[in-house]
């Protein structure tokens, strides 16, 4: 626990973003983390103050740095080392519902496909 520079993908596994090193490097390199607004390579260093955009599952989880780590520690110094800034998923209530068919349902007919369509907002007339 330094005030020094330490490497992003071993803080992001310090804090116990990623299970593994492995995985916070496979992350890096994918294009999924980034510092401060731009790409991150796994060996870029971070300090006090950086922000962290990490891509996980889909959604954006955005981390201020508050305290430099390099090995892995307990669930309550991982949390006192990193500001969690992520803003709430919205409610189910607000998010989109998909239309699905039952499993073992066949195949749509003809009227049940337009129907589905037009819910998605793929209006076939033209």
């Amino acid at each position: 626990m330094t005030d020094a520079a330490v490497r992003v993908d071993a803080w992001l596994w310090a804090v116990r973003v990623y299970k593994t090193r492995s995985a916070a490097t496979t992350a890096c390199r994918a294009g999924h983390v980034r510092v401060n607004g731009e790409r991150a390579k796994a060996a870029q260093p971070v300090r006090i103050g950086d922000e962290l955009r990490v891509r996980i599952a889909g959604f954006d989880r955005i981390l201020v740095v508050r305290q430099t780590i390099s090995k892995r520690v307990g669930a309550v110094p991982a949390a006192a080392a990193v500001d969690d800034q992520t803003p709430p998923p919205p409610p189910r209530e607000e998010r989109a519902m998909v239309p699905f068919r039952d499993r073992g349902a066949g195949r749509p007919t003809k009227r049940e496909r337009r129907d589905l369509e037009k819910l998605r907002g793929r209006d076939q007339d033209s």
